[in-house]
């Protein structure tokens, strides 16, 4: 595989992502994209205490967009935003200290269906280790594998 291959890859399990990802309260999916939600989602948790522009310029999305993303993950419980001692018109956005029934929703979705959907008339083996093998992916490169390689 080389760095087009894999990038072409990550797009593609992106996609399958945003696919899996139940709808928000009241249908549809308005006010901002899945994929900007979730990226200012993954800066917020390894960046917590960030303001909007902070956080737009590392994630390169515009500043709109991440106010909007913003304004959903609170809606949604998932970060809370609280003043800057050191300058009171910013807001500085951090994860909240509780998951909310809405997080714990999220994050208890299942893939399977938009994996079989991405793979189309796919035997229940190669789904199964296609499965595993994302599993695999999980526990060395996602931002909590440090702590799941120590469990």
């Amino acid at each position: 595989m080389n760095a087009v291959e894999l990038f072409l890859l990550g797009r593609t399990l992106m996609k399958i992502g945003e696919g899996a990802m139940p709808e928000p309260e009241g249908g549809g999916r308005h006010g901002g994209s899945v994929r900007s939600v979730l990226i200012v989602a993954s800066d917020v948790a390894t960046h917590p205490d960030s303001a909007v522009g902070e956080i737009a310029t590392r994630t390169g999305l515009p500043q709109s967009q991440v106010s909007t993303a913003v304004a959903r993950l609170k809606e949604a419980g998932a970060v809370i935003t609280a003043p800057d001692p050191a300058d009171r018109r910013r807001l500085l956005v951090r994860q909240a200290p509780e998951v909310s029934g809405r997080v714990a929703q999220v994050r208890a979705g299942s893939i399977e269906d938009a994996l079989a959907s991405a793979l189309g008339d796919a035997a229940p083996e190669h789904l199964k280790e296609v499965g595993d093998a994302l599993e695999v992916l999980a526990r060395h490169l996602s931002p909590q594998a440090p702590a799941r390689m120590r469990s």
